[in-house]
């Protein structure tokens, strides 16, 4: 079995909740907040331990999903601010896959190894993933265990 660990990024790696009126503005189709979102952890240390577990075998992913009720030019640009995002404040982690998936579509369904480990925030998220799945409070001190 494929060793592998997904995070989801709003709310576990972006803080895009604190961003100011980061909701009308998603609803008024401006992917803008995606991009402002600053990090919610030491990505230094993050993007280390990653790229270590990475040569140990894990698989690195991200699943995300996009805004409620995009159309499919506003999808898109939510998915490229998110991948930017990850190239901008994660530059060194080379992501085995990232899947950005309509809002609420069950992220075990789109993973390619849903028994992997899973960190996020939503509790059912958490509660729907087949493998292991952590909330975000000890993303550091929990793949320090692997």
């Amino acid at each position: 079995m494929t060793k592998a660990i997904y995070f989801d990024m709003d709310g576990t790696l972006a803080d895009l909740y604190s961003i100011d009126n980061w909701l009308p503005r998603l609803r008024a189709h401006d992917p803008s907040p995606y991009m402002e979102a600053v990090p919610m952890l030491r990505l230094c240390s993050l993007a280390k331990r990653l790229n270590r577990l990475q040569k140990q075998g894990y698989f690195l992913g991200i699943i995300s999903w996009v805004s409620k009720d995009p159309d499919e030019a506003y999808a898109e640009q939510v998915a490229e601010a998110k991948r930017a995002w990850l190239k901008k404040h994660l530059p060194s982690v080379k992501w085995d896959e990232i899947i950005i998936t309509p809002y609420g579509k069950s992220k075990t369904s789109v993973a390619t190894h849903p028994f992997g480990i899973l960190f996020d925030d939503n509790s059912a998220v958490r509660e729907d993933w087949i493998g292991t799945a952590y909330d975000v409070d000890a993303i550091l001190a929990n793949l320090a265990t692997l």
